[in-house]
């Protein structure tokens, strides 16, 4: 799942696609690539980010949609019924949302279109985050225990409005609501939450500030490596989805490492 932010603002790539041409050229450059997915976004998530509204972020990605959608599988990121109910029409088959289901409603939208919803686990929305990979360590018992429990809850609320468990994927929000080592450790046991959620489980550890715990100087683009290594370890643990900014990079990390991997025939 290749990333396309239309924002002015976001942490790793703010700015750089915030045109129609621009952002039109990165969904080339990501299917280009070999991205699978193309996940388009026009409000930051980054740490004390301001809510977008959803007239504002239908004049940033709506036409970049459709124009993705003519191309590939779109999943839009957005946490608004409106925007995603709009965006379904213009061709998107799944919503990305980074609220855990705040709003019920964005599973009414999923359900009455067929479309896959990515329910992300979140305690609330970014603008409440002090910083990055900054979250009590006493906030979670076991995290992942905790964040599965959550994710389970939202879950059954989206099945509560007639939503299929199978349309469901799991994310486990690294650096959301999540210090440093509460992401890792999400990372870490992949493999229990495929095994306890049932479910697709996409991970998004791309450039994240949690990275720089090998590395604490790095930038986010200077965070290719940790990246490189998350993803791996992710697809090997069994996730179904790997939300990246660095396609071609990681594609041919997963699949080399694949190959390496094969029976000798």
């Amino acid at each position: 799942m290749g990333v396309c932010n239309v924002t002015p603002d976001s942490f790793s790539d703010g700015g750089q696609h915030f045109s129609p041409d621009d952002a039109r050229a990165r969904v080339d450059a990501l299917l280009r690539e070999g991205a699978d997915v193309v996940d388009i976004g026009a409000e930051s998530t980054r740490p004390g980010a301001k809510p977008v509204t959803p007239e504002e972020q239908l004049s940033r990605m709506l036409d970049v949609v459709r124009y993705a959608a003519g191309r590939a599988a779109v999943s839009v990121d957005t946490t608004s019924p409106v925007v995603a109910e709009a965006c379904l029409e213009a061709g998107a088959i799944a919503i990305n949302d980074v609220s855990l289901l705040a709003d019920a409603a964005l599973a009414d939208v999923a359900m009455k279109a067929g479309a896959t919803l990515i329910l992300m686990h979140a305690r609330g929305p970014q603008v409440h985050m002090r910083g990055f990979s900054q979250y009590p360590a006493s906030g979670y018992g076991d995290v992942v225990t905790d964040v599965v429990a959550e994710w389970n809850a939202a879950a059954e609320r989206a099945t509560g409005r007639g939503m299929r468990r199978s349309q469901l994927v799991m994310d486990p929000g690294l650096g959301f609501s999540k210090n440093a080592a509460q992401s890792a450790e999400l990372l870490r046991r992949t493999r229990d939450l495929v095994r306890e959620t049932g479910v697709p489980v996409l991970i998004g550890a791309s450039r994240k500030s949690f990275l720089t715990v090998v590395d604490e100087t790095a930038t986010p683009t200077l965070r290719l490596g940790a990246s490189l290594a998350a993803a791996l370890h992710a697809a090997r643990a069994g996730a179904s989805l790997l939300r990246v900014h660095d396609v071609r990079a990681t594609a041919q990390a997963v699949d080399l490492c694949r190959l390496l991997e094969a029976p000798h025939v």
